[in-house]
């Protein structure tokens, strides 16, 4: 499975890129990687495509979780679940059916909000620093084969529809966006505890979004409004 794939040939950054190129033979942090993308982000606008070139051998996984980062938190994101849901959907399907990942050049070269991402990444610091800590190689028969990498993309892709959705209500972006970053931080590592805990999160996505088809917002409201009145209470 090309989980760490890249562009054929990706052109370079067109600015000034303050990334310095990893050495292989001792990888950086998750913390020091998306450190390093957002002093990007304040030197100038940043493409997908300059984000996979200044993720070198990372690659396609690590853009999964840069992308569905945004959605970890219950801040809405207006405009910005469709485009994400659609790009991280088109490489699952790669990664699911064996193929190396692949996208349009039109998404390639489609410039990432800088404001949005500076605002993000001071939010969520503690979420990446956490992955950080709890990451590990463990339960390795969860990832021992491509076969089995291939079949952890599918609930990717399917948080990834479910992220595509506009709906305008509490948690509909959110847990689609866990389930995305525990699995993919996941294969990143090789940790079939995140995996597993990525598969949970997408049941509770599959069952949250039936409530909605079932019983409508309504009910969503009402316990949403039961929970926030049970925390202020606490």
């Amino acid at each position: 499975m090309a989980t760490a794939g890249a562009p054929d040939s990706p052109p370079p950054p067109t600015g000034p890129s303050v990334i310095v190129p990893p050495d292989p033979a001792h990888p950086r942090k998750l913390s020091e990687e998306f450190a390093l993308i957002l002093r990007e982000f304040e030197v100038e606008t940043v493409t997908l495509r300059e984000v996979i070139g200044l993720l070198h051998g990372r690659g396609f996984v690590l853009l999964l979780l840069l992308l569905a980062l945004p959605f970890s938190t219950p801040v809405p994101l207006p405009g910005l679940s469709t485009p994400f849901g659609l790009i991280i959907a088109l490489i699952g399907v790669r990664l699911a059916i064996g193929a190396k990942p692949w996208l349009p050049a039109k998404l390639l070269d489609t410039r990432l909000p800088p404001k949005v991402f500076a605002k993000v990444f001071a939010v969520t610091r503690k979420i990446i620093l956490a992955f950080e800590r709890l990451l590990r190689p463990r339960m390795l028969w969860v990832t021992g084969s491509p076969l089995r990498e291939q079949v952890h993309a599918v609930p990717i892709v399917l948080c990834a529809l479910l992220l595509l959705l506009p709906l305008p209500i509490p948690f509909s972006n959110t847990i689609p966006a866990w389930a995305i970053m525990l699995t993919a931080a996941g294969l990143l590592e090789r940790d079939g505890v995140f995996i597993v805990a990525g598969y949970l999160t997408t049941l509770l996505g599959v069952v949250f979004f039936g409530a909605i088809a079932i019983f409508g917002v309504e009910v969503l409201d009402f316990v949403w409004a039961w929970l926030k009145q049970l925390v202020g209470a606490a």
